[in-house]
């Protein structure tokens, strides 16, 4: 291989990787615009029993399913993309936590798991074609520890989901919604 075909292997691996943390930020904040910018269009998204069908259908109920959710926090850790032309594959682990509004009060729900995705480089940009989420283990707190009104917190700027989220009024650079670079 080249030097100039591993600079480009590297560039798509990095444009991958940052579909990936795009995808992890959209999700948080419930930010289902740019949600749709990051699938193509016939792209499929299978979420096992909650989900399977087509992405833009999935996203569509987002807004029902996240409306419990309080607080999601999506963190990747390991990734293994592999990549064959315009085409690539990536098992990538993720930990996501959520806080979640029930009948019975808050609780909190921790997911070790891993996407299995499949991604297409089209008119060159690189987009989820396949995203499948499978759970490896899940750790459940009823009710919630979470302690935002902790002292130790205290004064301390605090995430939410949507455009009220400190990060919409904080960064420049770091583009959210449609005008996502």
């Amino acid at each position: 291989m080249t030097r100039d075909e591993q600079i480009d292997r590297l560039l798509d691996k990095q444009a991958i990787t940052e579909l990936l943390y795009a995808y992890c930020n959209a999700s948080d904040r419930h930010d289902h615009e740019k949600l749709r910018e990051l699938y193509h269009e016939d792209a499929i998204d299978d979420h096992g029993a909650f989900f399977k069908g087509e992405a833009m259908d999935f996203i569509d109920k987002l807004p029902d399913i996240q409306g419990p959710m309080k607080i999601l926090h999506h963190n990747l850790t390991t990734m293994n993309i592999a990549l064959d032309g315009n085409y690539a594959e990536g098992e990538i682990y993720v930990l996501a936590f959520h806080q979640v509004e029930t009948d019975k009060g808050l609780m909190d729900v921790l997911i070790g798991g891993r996407y299995l995705d499949k991604y297409e480089k089209r008119n060159g940009i690189w987009k989820f074609a396949y995203k499948a989420v499978l759970a490896d283990w899940v750790k459940v707190s009823e009710p919630s520890e979470v302690q935002l009104d902790h002292p130790f917190v205290a004064g301390s700027n605090i995430g939410c989901p949507g455009p009220e989220d400190p990060s919409y009024q904080t960064f420049r650079l770091l583009s959210f919604g449609s005008s996502r670079s």
